[in-house]
């Protein structure tokens, strides 16, 4: 197998380095999509005079750095999605991948739940230490060193954020009843027509319908998901590596992540998004 060669050879095995060209692609592609999606439902008049993002901000930077930030925001939304349609095309990919870095790591300092800017980050910093990241939308797979660290790394971080997600489920006992998934989808069929927003959710019909109620035969029902959800975290990792199972894991990952992205399709995006394109790191 590709991925213990390669670390028993100190990274010398080669690789096809196709593989990480056409996850710079998607990351690309990806986040271009999310930046876009950013300009809308408040995102452009965040920190505008006398919001409350501002008010935060200054309560937490301070009247100057507020300020700062609230000067360099926009300018930054228009850079980093700019950057990223430019990275997914292949042009001059080191620094468009780095200004798309910048303009990502700067959510930190206003998103609340920053985990999808962090998987972000880490995804991009393993195509930062990519030897051959590629020019234009041209793959070639001449099997060569030049990304086997680059690629295995990119396959760790994409397996820790599996593994401690179970982890995570696992240790959480209302999860693992089923009854945080019964409770949360009896709450969204009580509000989703008071959303201040329209398709925050595709969830269909016929789930809500008969899945949507906290009757003991629902929580059954999202104490087999949950244990569904929880195993398949922890066996894709592994069955991804496995050349035999490798399609099968594909199947298996992009339907769980069509799932997930149902539930919030905007603020999923980025999780599955770039979930699904790292198991291009899987194959050798």
């Amino acid at each position: 197998m590709w991925f213990f060669d390669a670390l028993a050879s100190g990274f010398r095995s080669p690789t096809d380095p196709g593989r990480l060209k056409l996850f710079r692609i998607a990351y690309g592609s990806v986040l271009a999509l999310r930046f876009a999606l950013s300009f809308g439902q408040g995102g452009w008049s965040r920190f505008a005079p006398g919001s409350l993002s501002l008010r935060l901000a200054q309560q937490r930077f301070g009247p100057r750095r507020s300020r700062l930030l609230a000067g360099v925001y926009r300018p930054a939304l228009i850079v980093r999605t700019a950057a990223a349609v430019i990275l997914a095309a292949g042009i001059a990919p080191r620094l468009t991948l780095l200004l798309v870095l910048a303009g990502t790591a700067m959510e930190l300092l206003y998103l609340k739940s920053p985990a999808a800017v962090r998987f972000t980050l880490l995804t991009g910093a393993c195509l930062m230490v990519a030897g051959d990241l590629g020019h234009g939308l041209t793959i070639e797979h001449h099997p060569s060193t030049a990304n086997t660290w680059a690629q295995i790394l990119l396959a760790l971080v994409t397996a820790d954020l599996y593994w401690n997600s179970a982890v995570q489920k696992i240790r959480s006992v209302q999860f693992r009843t089923g009854l945080y998934l019964a409770q949360w989808m009896y709450a969204y069929t009580q509000l989703k027509d008071q959303l201040p927003y329209r398709r925050q959710n595709a969830i269909p019909g016929v789930v809500l319908r008969h899945t949507s109620n906290l009757t003991p035969r629902d929580i059954r029902l999202w104490r087999l998901v949950a244990a569904a959800v929880i195993t398949a975290e922890i066996v894709l990792p592994i069955v991804l590596l496995i050349p035999q199972t490798t399609p099968y894991a594909v199947a298996a990952g992009i339907t769980l992540h069509a799932a997930f992205t149902l539930l919030k399709p905007r603020q999923l995006l980025t999780f599955s998004g770039l979930t699904v394109g790292s198991y291009l790191a899987f194959a050798g």
